[in-house]
């Protein structure tokens, strides 16, 4: 099984908060933490010291993409929420940047785990199609 992460977050959220609300995730939908591919999140968050350090912690890589690449997978969220399309002109950005780096790394995705929210920050996992 191969598992994509895209996350959101506030400015200066720190790797050990995503890391709990990964392994929280994780847990909660009974999927091995060694699943994990990759990382993903919308480039506005290219200097997020958190992010880089949760994608060292796990040792995948961290894919960043822009408002533009993420919209191609607005039909497949499962919310849109006006007020990440304000902040970042993208309507999911943890869902659609885990579908994202699914497809570059993949192939075909699908969501497997729609956002998971906490204070700080959004998650999302997708898998590649051909898994159930």
């Amino acid at each position: 099984m191969q598992l994509y992460l895209g996350l959101g977050c506030r400015r200066g959220c720190p790797a050990d908060a995503l890391s709990e609300l990964l392994n929280r995730t994780l847990l909660a939908h009974d999927l091995p933490p060694g699943a994990v591919m990759g990382l993903a999140s919308i480039d506005l968050k290219h200097d997020e010291p958190g992010l880089h350090e949760l994608a060292r912690r796990l040792g995948v890589p961290l894919r960043f993409y822009s408002a533009a690449q993420l919209a191609a997978f607005e039909s497949q969220l499962s919310h849109h929420s006006a007020l990440a399309f304000q902040h970042s002109g993208c309507y999911g950005v943890a869902e659609s940047a885990a579908l994202a780096l699914a497809e570059q790394l993949g192939g075909p995705a699908r969501l497997l785990v729609t956002r998971t929210l906490q204070a700080d920050a959004s998650l999302a996992l997708a898998c590649t199609s051909g898994f159930r």
